[in-house]
């Protein structure tokens, strides 16, 4: 089948089908997604999306909160940009058919989160993501100009490489016609074309295996662009929620938002101690990269597995109110919040780094975009403030589908394209083998790539990885293709990124922090 859109997205996040949204207006859109439409990271996001709001808060704040989390690697143009577009961003979700929770006065109930000065977070309840991805997703599915393609997994974007020409890595003259896209029900391989290409696949989550990421996180788009030789940045960034509910053989963990530190609750150890003021002043709101390091740190003094988060202090019907699938959650695995602390951990949640993109959100790559977790953008930098990812999807998507809209008339479908290449790929494998290489991928970033690293455990997990890489290579040379295949093929890219670009770095910021180069600031250096 050889499909042909004006513009293609691959995935179905919030950036995906905002971006979708805006250039439907304009041209035919095909949104391609490897699982059903509302299954993405933006679904699961409790906390919110931060916003300038109120006579209280202004965009400097909010800039200089984030510049400050950033930990010094953000840019600051890109800050003063997205922020700055906050407010229209809500308006358009609002007309969207999104819904915040608001006062009795009307004005909407805005919470605070680790690292913001402000109350600026618009939130509903605790499910703010699964609200927006609802009201987002049906408006896609209204459109006439819109195709959804629901289990349809990117195996590859198609660039000159598939017409047999040679083109070096890096190269301005790249460019992207569409993608080699596999039905997932029927195992065909089909090719869709298009002018233009937004990549919005999300995250890597699922290289670790305590995670909050669903379990179609398994870095997709980057390792796609990878592949396609594109430019891939900031990879060493990956942060860690510091509370997952702790609850050994869910995956994925249930996340506990910030914005219930937010909303009074206290971080303490085994011991009942408050102890996130021994490691930064601003106590349980500090950002989210000195909390993980603190109770990592805490964990390995007690050779506990988990430290506690405490809301018992507050009021408990208010607590049932604001954080109502929180509150039920705990209830059913016998933690009851008015009287029960909540036994958390760390554990993988964004990753700052990804496709590089400019100001419009153009990758290094013609006629391909990215946005969302997938893009590195430079507003994050060494560390991501808490609730600025939807944000970031929403203005991105905009400034992506605003460019997009200027040359898309001016580019042409390119016919020449051959058909998916699986000639010597009769045989299919046993599944243990692929099973077995995905676990062993995970426990290598859990233990050497995670909150704390060092010269010597990325050296093994970077030896290691090379092992696993070389059979999953020959299986997919050899095998017939399938979804796990591919996404543990994905997973391996994004993995030897992450590696590559922290053994590049030689010194301790943000999320990367190594014992070899201890921080600037003494307050973050860590005895382990």
């Amino acid at each position: 089948m050889n499909l042909q859109y004006d513009f293609l997205v691959i995935g179905s996040g919030l950036a995906g089908l905002a971006y979708a949204l805006e250039v439907a207006e304009h041209g035919k859109v095909a949104v391609v997604t490897k699982t059903a439409l509302r299954d993405t990271n933006t679904s699961y996001a409790q906390g919110g999306i931060a916003a300038v709001s109120g006579h209280l808060d202004n965009f400097n704040k909010h800039i200089e909160d984030t510049l400050i989390a950033g930990d010094g690697l953000c840019n600051r143009k890109v800050v003063e940009m997205v922020i700055s577009e906050g407010p229209e961003q809500i308006s358009k979700l609002l007309t969207w058919g999104a819904e915040f929770d608001r006062e009795t006065s009307g004005d909407f109930n805005l919470a605070r989160e680790g690292g913001h000065s402000e109350h600026r977070i618009f939130h509903h309840k605790d499910n703010t993501g699964f609200e927006i991805q609802r009201a987002v997703s049906e408006k896609v599915r209204q459109h006439p100009q819109i195709d959804v393609f629901e289990h349809y997994f990117a195996i590859d974007i198609i660039t000159q490489h598939h017409q047999g020409k040679l083109v070096k890595r890096y190269s301005p003259d790249i460019e992207c016609y569409g993608a080699y896209v596999m039905d997932l029900k029927s195992s065909k391989i089909h090719k869709f074309l298009a002018r233009i290409t937004l990549m919005a696949t999300g995250g890597i989550g699922n290289l670790y295996h305590i995670t909050t990421n669903p379990l179609i996180s398994t870095g997709d788009g980057i390792a796609m662009v990878y592949r396609a030789k594109g430019i891939i940045e900031n990879m060493e960034f990956v942060q860690l929620h510091p509370t997952a509910l702790y609850n050994p053989g869910e995956r994925p963990n249930f996340l506990i938002t910030e914005a219930m530190r937010g909303h009074g609750a206290i971080l303490r150890n085994h011991k009942g101690e408050d102890f996130m003021p021994r490691y930064d002043k601003r106590g349980s709101l500090a950002p989210r990269d000195i909390v993980s390091r603190a109770i990592d740190n805490e964990m390995k003094i007690s050779g506990d597995e988990y430290v506690f988060l405490d809301c018992t202090h507050l009021d408990g019907e208010d607590l049932k109110q604001s954080f109502p699938n929180i509150f039920d959650k705990c209830l059913s695995l016998g933690i009851d919040l008015r009287k029960d602390m909540i036994p958390v951990v760390p554990a993988a949640h964004f990753l700052c780094g990804g496709i590089k993109v400019d100001i419009n959100g153009s990758s290094s790559i013609q006629r391909l975009y990215a946005a969302g977790e997938c893009a590195s953008t430079g507003l994050h930098g060494a560390n991501r403030l808490a609730s600025n990812s939807l944000l970031e999807a929403m203005v991105y998507a905009d400034k992506a589908a605003k460019h997009s809209i200027t040359s898309f008339h001016n580019l042409q479908i390119q016919e020449n394209i051959p058909e998916w290449n699986d000639e010597g790929t009769t045989h299919t494998e046993e599944m243990v083998l692929i099973t077995q290489n995905y676990k062993e991928v995970q426990q290598i970033f859990s233990y050497y790539v995670g909150i704390v690293r060092s010269n010597i455990r990325l050296k093994r997990a970077m030896e290691r990885l090379w092992i696993i890489f070389n059979e999953t290579e020959q299986l997919f040379a050899t095998s017939k293709l399938n979804q796990k295949l591919c996404e543990l093929r994905n997973l391996i890219n994004a993995g030897y990124l992450i590696i590559k670009a922290a053994q590049q770095r030689k010194e301790s910021r943000g999320l990367h922090y190594t014992l070899d180069y201890p921080a600037k600031n003494p307050a973050n250096n860590l005895d382990n």
